[in-house]
């Protein structure tokens, strides 16, 4: 019998909670596999408590892991903390009477200077480049892309005069300025301003890429301005996209210039007070409001914020137009990947202050990223919305390995303090990039690794070899980073066409994105082959245009080591789903994506061992997987409908339906969930309608959540006597 383990995630949110009643079901099938499953918390909340000794640091452990042959991972989507969701986790967590120091926004003393180190390490991207010790291949299974053509989801239809468009810096961005190299020797560098050592890049490698380059907040500025005033005279909605939550270091202070910017009266107005409270508009409206409460003049400004919203020109885009919450209001809500697409899918639109949809100014200030956005809203204006019964896929190869490129580049992103000169100096002091800055702009260095960016384009030779679709480069000859990873792809691609021929291109992302699309409208595939960002962008971008969602995409990572982490879908609509859950006691997050990954993982198990009772689970997970989409189990989006329990209930039916023609053990399970289907829905519905009780957000109470997600007695029973 095999001895293999699998290591399931426990994180944070909608997929958090629904593990509570999945997890059982897993875990009773995989033992008739031999394999031994379990958890690990890398939550948000797990990370905080590890990071000040109060747990075991299970994300260390893992990044011990991934650097082994025997690492298999299914790791669900974790909160990439903005600084105002760690203010909320760390609240939460005190109130639970773990001993933590405060949230230190502005530190002073060496001991709070310490103190917001370690904060640090919980925010943004920080369990991706840890776990993610290979590149990606994200792509939707037959069997669902089939579904979402059978069973179309509403993509709405562009005006024939659609005015939306995307606004960008057109100088003093990123890609403006941008320069690189591929290091000729291992060495350390440093990034002095001034003369002065900011930071270092320790343990450069021979052949690796690095890159560095700055954004200047007075053209931020002024397309800022520029773009809302635009809005006003076109009537159209602003909004702007970043990503404040895995950028860590750069979106927020791009975010803070547009709150300032946006509410520009405001912040003159009450600027001495604004001081006195200590307001960072790096944290939104929703921060300064609560700092308000410590204000003579509250009533007043909050006033004036509400008139800027109510009645300023022009509308800006909401989050919630019940309570008027803004773009604007907190950082975390700017995640671009989850922004964009339904622009997209709503005709160029988003929603107003009256709960409208309104054609929208779409500011993405980095052209690195804005152009291909701006690529595909064109085209929807010049060829009209997608049909998604004929739309071909697109699949990605990301490179992500070795904190591959700008997700690994918090160390090396920081606010400039004042006017001067960046430079990055070699071991011998030698002078490799020169950058002249100014107070306030925004410096950054990346880096990819030489082994990390062969195995991508192996990769993508291997896609192109399996399917015949081409594999599409996404790089800009005329950006400086990119001109060098094509080097790096005309170096080494060759030496995998000598074996087998592909069809590949390497595009600008704009023309990238031209050529995709008009494949996609004429129903053929095509593999995106991206660095980083663009593998997250694109990887919610065309799942949402194609399949109703993100979370239905399998992400498969073949690790360096030889393991596998199998990633599931994004969690991008999480808190709104755990929102309705706290309300009503209905999760609609579907789990699909964890039932894709499973097979994944458990598909590595028998490649590896041969085991035959695991190719027996397998083979039924699929067939279980194929029913759950054929029948159309996902979770229903209002109360009253089958939600993810009842999802989990259809998993397990079929799946044991699919082992009982083999297995008499589960002939008699099946015989069960058969004939108490009806009492099971009855059990699982009569729980929806009211509040549910779980004891905390991020860091929920066991026995309530599982509760609160297992109402079912009957299915509870059969499950756990299996």
């Amino acid at each position: 019998m095999s001895q293999e383990k699998i290591i399931w995630t426990k994180i944070d949110e909608a997929p958090a909670l629904a593990t509570y009643s999945l997890f059982p079901v897993v875990e009773k099938f995989l033992k008739e596999a031999g394999v031994d499953i379990e958890q690990t918390d890398i939550s948000l909340a797990g990370r905080v408590l590890a990071t000040f000794g109060l747990m075991e640091d299970e994300l260390a452990k893992l990044g011990e892991l991934v650097q082994k042959p025997e690492a298999n991972i299914i790791k669900l989507p974790n909160i990439s903390a903005s600084v105002p969701q760690l203010k909320a986790c760390i609240a939460e967590l005190k109130e639970k009477g773990f001993d933590l120091p405060d949230y230190p926004e502005n530190p002073q003393t060496d001991e709070e200077k310490e103190i917001a180190a370690k904060y640090a390490k919980c925010q943004g991207s920080a369990v991706n480049p840890v776990l993610r010790e290979g590149n990606s291949d994200r792509r939707a299974a037959a069997a669902v892309k089939k579904f979402a053509q059978n069973h179309p989801h509403r993509l709405k239809p562009f005006a024939e005069n659609c005015q939306a468009y995307v606004a960008y810096m057109d100088e003093g961005d990123f890609f403006d300025n941008e320069q690189s190299l591929i290091a000729k020797k291992a060495d350390n560098y440093t990034i002095e301003l001034n003369g002065k050592v900011v930071k270092t890049i320790d343990n450069v490698e021979e052949k690796e890429v690095i890159s560095g380059s700055f954004l200047s907040a007075a053209a931020l500025k002024k397309l800022l301005a520029k773009s809302i005033k635009d809005a006003e005279e076109k009537g159209l909605l602003w909004s702007i996209h970043l990503k404040a939550t895995m950028m860590k270091m750069s979106d927020p202070v791009m975010f803070g210039y547009a709150v300032e910017e946006f509410f520009k009266d405001v912040f003159t107005k009450y600027a001495d007070e604004f001081a006195k409270l200590g307001v960072n508009p790096d944290m939104g409206i929703g921060d300064l409001l609560k700092k308000l409460e410590n204000s003579d003049k509250k009533e007043e400004i909050e006033a004036a914020i509400k008139d800027v919203i109510l009645n300023g020109k022009p509308n800006i885009a909401m989050v919630d137009s019940d309570n008027l919450i803004t773009n604007l209001h907190f950082s975390n809500d700017i995640i671009i990947d989850a922004s964009m697409p339904p622009v997209i899918r709503e005709g160029g639109k988003m929603w107003n202050k009256d709960g409208e949809l309104q054609e929208c100014v779409a500011v993405i200030p980095d052209r690195s990223y804005a152009l291909m956005y701006d690529e595909i809203l064109e085209d929807c204006k010049r060829n009209g919305q997608f049909d998604v019964t004929t739309m071909g896929h697109v699949s990605n190869v990301g490179l992500m390995a070795k904190k591959a490129e700008e997700y690994g580049s918090h160390p090396y992103t920081f606010k400039v303090p004042e006017d001067g000169t960046v430079e990055v100096k070699d071991g011998e002091g030698n002078v490799l990039m020169s950058f002249d800055v100014s107070k306030g702009d925004i410096w950054r260095a990346y880096r990819a690794k030489d082994d990390a960016i062969k195995d991508w384009i192996k990769l993508a030779h291997e896609r192109g070899k399996l399917t015949g679709d081409p594999a599409v480069f996404w790089l800009d000859s005329i950006r400086a980073h990119d001109a060098n990873m094509i080097k790096k792809v005309v170096e080494y691609l060759p030496e995998y066409l000598e074996k087998e021929p592909i069809e590949y291109h390497i595009m600008a992302p704009k023309l990238a994105m031209r050529y995709t699309l008009k494949r996609s409208r004429a129903g053929l595939n095509t593999i995106s082959v991206t660095g980083n960002v663009l593998r997250d962008y694109l990887t919610d971008l065309f799942p949402i245009l194609e399949l109703g969602t993100s979370a239905k995409m399998m992400s498969i990572v073949p690790l360096l080591a030889g393991g596998g982490l199998f990633e599931t879908g994004a969690g991008g609509s999480a808190p709104k789903h755990v929102d309705q859950f706290l309300k009503e006691s209905h999760l609609r997050w579907d789990s699909l994506g964890e039932f894709l990954a499973l097979a994944e993982s458990l598909r590595m198990i028998h490649n590896k061992t041969g085991d035959e009772k695991v190719k027996a689970v397998l083979d039924a997970l699929d067939k279980a997987n194929e029913a759950y989409l054929d029948n159309n189990n996902a979770p229903g989006r209002k109360a009253g409908q089958p939600d993810n329990k009842a999802s989990h209930f259809y998993l397990a039916k079929y799946w044991a339906q699919a082992l009982a023609e083999s297995n008499p053990k589960f002939a008699e399970v099946a015989k069960k969930l058969e004939e108490n289907e009806e009492k099971i829905l009855e059990e699982l519905l009569a729980a929806e309608g009211k509040p549910a009780d779980i004891g905390g957000y991020y860091k929920p109470d066991d026995v309530k959540a599982e509760a609160a997600m297992r109402p079912s007695k009957t299915f509870n029973e059969i499950i756990d006597s299996i």
